[in-house]
């Protein structure tokens, strides 16, 4: 990472200036952001930018082959495939644990991926609040890709987001959104494109068509933005939609169900790069190889929910559904990130792109996690400074 722009960053940073970012974020939009805020961005060298890039790049360019194809046949479990799916993926996230190779040089390895929308809202607004408060931040550093503006990065949102349709025909449909640790991104959406956050339980069906209530009217929605992950519904056998996924609806999708499962941990043991690491169904595993240096991870979850860092083959045997879960070897993430505190902090960096219906995909922004746990997420790292939530910037080219 750029070693000048890390100390004069942590040379001029307070207290006080954290603190009113983490205020910008959490009273920008009608709801604060859930987790713990990083106290930093992370800096990226030109290498290293070319080399994420290009690492994310290569990986979904296997995902748009044939053989892909006929792998992701059998990704989705019975009786979840929804009707009328895309060509493509609207929003494929890919996220890198950023480690050091032998030489020492940090390098990032593929962790997962998932053909789902990513926090584009709230990435946005993290950016704009550490602009405000952060001075130390050279104004020509980005997020972006392509040298993206922030308009270009909006119309390209909008674009994949909306479609042709107005944005009080589209939803942002989640469960309960207002209780989600995501909604701040709900808001910020609705804040960029004027796209209502919708909890599935209130809409209304008749016929083939979908509504729901805005400023007191119905109105009919013609494309839906979705964030409802099947694994929560599954787990929540009190929920009763007006409606299935799996019936014949007339209404657009901005991410279509199936690529949640097709673009997915289920993708891992296809997916060969000099950035991946060797990953295999709990049914295939080679006898030859250690155990300990794996990490056993199910297909359908999210959040971190079920990773076992230390699998035995005592846990193995009694697995109800082996079919369901995959080994993938260990990558030893790098504590490259020096606080004012000490400590070093490591990274994990979602690479994110955004495929319009009718366009090429395109890397947009990213995502980073901080962390001085064995895991990334920012529920693992409670009672630290120096992780959670936070962005990779680089020099506009």
């Amino acid at each position: 990472m750029d070693p000048s722009q890390r100390a004069h960053f942590n040379a001029d940073f307070t207290g006080e200036k954290y603190a009113q970012f983490v205020r910008c974020v959490n009273t920008t939009e009608r709801w604060p952001a859930d987790f713990r805020l990083g106290e930093t961005p992370i800096f990226l060298t030109e290498a290293f930018t070319k080399e994420v890039a290009g690492a994310a790049t290569e990986i979904l360019n296997l995902t748009r082959t044939s053989e892909f194809r006929r792998h992701a046949a059998t990704a989705i479990p019975s009786g979840l495939e929804v009707p009328h799916e895309t060509a493509h993926p609207t929003f494929v996230a890919i996220d890198f644990g950023i480690c050091a190779d032998e030489a020492g040089n940090l390098t990032p390895r593929l962790i997962e991926l998932q053909g789902f929308p990513s926090l584009f809202g709230f990435q946005f607004l993290i950016l704009e609040c550490m602009r405000r408060f952060y001075p130390a931040i050279p104004r020509n550093w980005t997020s972006t890709f392509h040298d993206l503006h922030d308009d270009e990065y909006l119309a390209l949102l909008r674009q994949a987001i909306l479609g042709e349709c107005t944005p009080e025909n589209v939803v942002l449909l989640e469960i309960e959104p207002e209780k989600q640790s995501t909604r701040v991104d709900f808001a910020s959406t609705e804040r960029l494109l004027g796209v209502r956050p919708v909890n599935v339980m209130d809409l209304t069906k008749d016929g083939r068509e979908i509504f729901y209530q805005r400023d007191g009217k119905q109105v009919r929605i013609e494309r839906i933005y979705n964030r409802v992950i099947f694994d929560e519904l599954q787990r929540r056998p009190d929920l009763q939609l007006p409606f299935s996924f799996q019936e014949e609806l007339d209404v657009q999708w901005a991410g279509h169900p199936n690529w949640y499962f097709r673009i997915s941990k289920h993708s891992l043991p296809f997916l060969r790069t000099a950035h991946t690491s060797p990953t295999y169904p709990v049914s295939s595993f080679p006898g030859a190889e250690e155990l300990a240096d794996y990490v056993l991870k199910p297909l359908y979850s999210f959040s971190g929910l079920g990773v076992d860092l230390a699998p035995t083959l005592e846990k193995l045997k009694i697995l109800q559904k082996p079919d369901e879960w995959i080994l993938q070897k260990k990558v030893r993430y790098a504590d490259f990130i020096p606080t004012p505190e000490g400590a070093r902090s490591k990274a994990e960096i979602r690479m994110m792109f955004v495929w319009p219906d009718d366009g090429e995909p395109v890397l947009v922004n990213n995502l980073v996690r901080l962390s001085q746990g064995e895991m990334m997420g920012v529920k693992f790292n409670k009672d630290k400074t120096w992780v959670g939530s936070s962005i990779a910037l680089h020099p506009r080219s």
